[in-house]
């Protein structure tokens, strides 16, 4: 029997691979494109020159680079 007032729930949901993801292949969205020009900034980076080139699965993982560069993640 366990106690579910005991339980850790602290745990955030694990994020799906942007690579499994179904619209990942689309075009990156105009808050990504935003978010990854102000993330480059702030990890003293240049953002990418063909940010409109990327899927929305690249900006993710590039996204989840700048911000441990930035230090935000």
């Amino acid at each position: 029997m366990t106690d579910r007032d005991s339980q850790d729930t602290t745990e955030t949901p694990a994020a799906k691979d942007p690579a499994d993801w179904t619209t990942g292949d689309e075009p990156i969205t105009g808050p990504q494109r935003s978010y990854l020009e102000t993330l480059a900034q702030q990890a003293g980076q240049e953002a990418p020159e063909n940010l409109d080139g990327l899927t929305k699965a690249e900006a993710s993982r590039r996204i989840d680079e700048l911000q441990q560069a930035a230090g935000r993640g």
